[in-house]
């Protein structure tokens, strides 16, 4: 048995789908998450990263588990975890914890618990994704319009399919325990390169409207804690050498190149239809 946490996210929701298809018994884990949530045979558990004591009903029985950087208490987590009997643990950390550790300070601290924690473990610090376009999805159905900040600033945005994929290899092979893996995609792209290959995917053109920062930050302010915006904006406007630099793990681990952004595009025009 395998605990995804995070379950109805982005790269959760990929991953119970690429292990349930490999047979591989799955409780998937969310703060509001039914039954119809799932496919079926997955077992679904409400429960919060935050309250730690409430997860041990999710993690009995199993052996493995996906956890996502939420709630402040990781040690509580994982204790729980080892409690439960699971031998191994995936972190999804972020990209920022290895190139801006005074920014990135809370992935940071999930995985210092993550390797102390006496269980195998994997971290993965993923890049931007190109799920953040769907942030596009309602300009773009409404008045095929794209607007972003740093619009010709490329940086290599991950399909979060890859992302699940990697952490599918490293939840049930040994072989990734211990190892760090920064996961990109394939090549760099541009705000307007991708506001572009949507127009591609939809046959229609889309306009892109380059974000003032003043304007981007007012908006990441009313979901996001300000270190985040500040330290994602500078990411976006000014990323150090690292941060643009195709990583080559995830070509490693899956053992084809990872999915371009036009890519993912094709395979989710309907978001922005």
């Amino acid at each position: 048995m395998i605990v995804v946490t995070g379950a109805t996210g982005n790269v959760g929701r990929a991953l119970v789908r690429m292990l349930t298809e490999a047979r591989v018994p799955v409780t998937a884990v969310a703060r509001h998450i039914t039954d119809a949530d799932v496919l079926p045979g997955v077992r679904a558990v409400s429960a919060d990263l935050a309250e730690p004591a409430g997860l041990r009903s999710a993690f009995e029985g199993a052996q493995a588990l996906f956890l996502l950087v939420a709630g402040e208490d990781p040690h509580g987590v994982l204790k729980e975890a080892k409690s439960a009997g699971m031998r191994r643990v995936v972190l999804l950390s972020s990209q920022g914890a290895g190139t801006r550790p005074e920014t990135y300070r809370h992935p940071r601290l999930f995985e210092e618990a993550v390797r102390d924690s006496g269980l195998a473990w994997t971290v993965l610090r993923s890049g931007g994704m190109a799920t953040n376009a769907f942030a596009w999805a309602e300009s773009i159905r409404t008045r095929r319009e794209a607007a972003a900040p740093f619009g010709d600033v490329g940086l290599p945005f991950i399909d979060p399919d890859d992302v699940a994929a990697v952490a599918a290899a490293a939840l049930r092979q040994d072989a990734h325990a211990g190892a760090t893996y920064t996961l990109t995609g394939p090549a760099p792209t541009t705000p307007r390169e991708r506001a572009a290959a949507i127009a591609a995917a939809l046959g229609e053109p889309v306009r892109f409207t380059d974000q003032a920062r003043e304007e981007a930050h007012a908006l990441m302010a009313r979901f996001m804690p300000l270190p985040v915006v500040e330290g994602t904006l500078a990411i976006l406007g000014e990323p150090t050498e690292d941060e643009q630099r195709v990583s080559p793990d995830a070509e490693r681990v899956l053992g084809r190149a990872p999915g371009t952004f036009a890519a993912w595009a094709e395979r989710n025009t309907a978001a922005f239809r």
